[in-house]
């Protein structure tokens, strides 16, 4: 069975299927990380979501703390990530997952020595106004 590809353009989020997003195209940030966009669009339920995986190489420059107006949870799939927010710092490993609330200035990290893997999803607020390519 081949892959289905999602046109984020369409925001078509009215049918359940399966995402691969190995299969999709990634885009190179200039610390060396990768990013690829998975889901862009509003579900049934009237929220605005936005999913897509991220790498971002050991010892390399995270972006800056940034606030958001939305929702994020950060899925770890490999690796070890800090979360900077609210003043203090935050570590996860593979199976944990941060979530940042609207209005937190934040930033992610990889605090290992190994390439950290993690998907985000950000959900309601300025989803579509806004990159939240980022994390």
């Amino acid at each position: 069975m081949s892959a289905m590809k999602i046109d984020v353009a369409t925001n078509d989020l009215a049918a359940s299927r399966v995402l691969r997003p190995s299969a999709l195209p990634a885009h190179t940030m200039p610390n060396g990380g990768e990013s690829r966009s998975i889901v862009h669009g509003q579900l049934l339920t009237g929220e605005q979501v936005n999913l897509h995986g991220s790498m971002q190489p050991a010892g390399a420059t995270p972006n800056p703390a940034h606030p958001i107006q939305h929702s994020e949870l950060f899925l770890i799939q490999e690796g070890t990530l800090e979360l900077l927010h609210d003043g203090k710092i935050e570590r996860g490993g593979p199976g944990s997952i941060f979530y940042v609330a609207k209005g937190t200035v934040h930033q992610i990290r990889n605090a290992g020595d190994v390439p950290a893997k993690y998907t985000v999803v950000a959900i309601g607020g300025d989803v579509n106004a806004n990159d939240t390519k980022k994390g």
